[in-house]
């Protein structure tokens, strides 16, 4: 079919896309650090790193959307009619809080195992934010859509043609919780995964998990960014 190879090429560039800092974080840091030759060791890395989220992600998704406009049957994975636009939107913003709660779920479960709350992933974006802004177009925009095209596209939409919902969802929600390299909160990463993979399967529309993923990610980097101001205000 058409529509698997379409799917093997976006993985192809996701995967491209993850393994590109080896070869061009090096040269991009040297460009940086030319231009800007007042800048910390610190900061000149943290501004490429961001730069690079910015062109990586964006080059990755220009290329993917390229790829699946030219593929009609890419986005035929259930059977049924799909939800309207104006309720894939509705789930969407449903999906965030049912998200955010399954976080919450998933912490206190981790705390429980004894696990420490606060992500070092998220810690390490939100330092590159802050140094070089462009990076939150990649975090909250570029990186929600790649991942859903990914995640729930690819991997669980291919999964799922074969089996069922279950297996589908469960799979996709572990290589999405093992892709982000932080171990410690599989479990979030992982819950998160999951009700993405619902919501898709719900509408019918990779629209409703990408607006829920979206407004994830920007709440997150929103609250980390500026949680002294949020601190301040609320104790006024």
């Amino acid at each position: 079919m058409k529509s698997n190879k379409t799917a093997f090429f976006v993985l192809i560039v996701y995967i491209i896309m993850q393994l590109s800092s080896i070869l061009f974080l090096k040269p991009l840091l040297k460009l940086i650090q030319k231009m800007n030759p007042d800048l910390s060791l610190k900061t000149a890395i943290l501004m490429t790193q961001g730069w690079w989220i910015f062109v990586s992600m964006g080059t990755a998704l220009i290329v993917s959307l390229i790829l699946v406009k030219r593929d009609k049957g890419f986005w035929q994975v259930f059977k049924g009619e799909k939800a309207s636009i104006l309720m894939s939107i509705g789930w969407g913003i449903i999906g965030f809080f049912l998200v955010f709660f399954g976080q919450t779920v998933g912490a206190l479960i981790e705390q429980g195992l004894g696990i420490k709350t606060g992500s070092e992933n998220t810690a390490n974006l939100i330092e590159i934010a802050d140094v070089a802004p462009v990076a939150i177009i990649g975090i909250v925009v570029f990186g929600p859509i790649l991942e859903e095209f990914i995640f729930r596209r690819v991997i669980f939409g291919s999964i799922f043609r074969k089996t069922n919902f279950f297996i589908a969802a469960a799979v996709s929600a572990i290589v999405f919780a093992v892709i982000h390299f932080d171990f410690s909160h599989i479990i979030l990463y992982a819950i998160s995964g999951f009700i993405f993979a619902f919501l898709y399967y719900k509408t019918q529309r990779i629209i409703t998990s990408i607006i829920a993923h979206m407004m994830l990610n920007g709440f997150v980097t929103l609250v980390q960014l500026y949680q002294d101001d949020l601190m301040r205000f609320l104790g006024q």
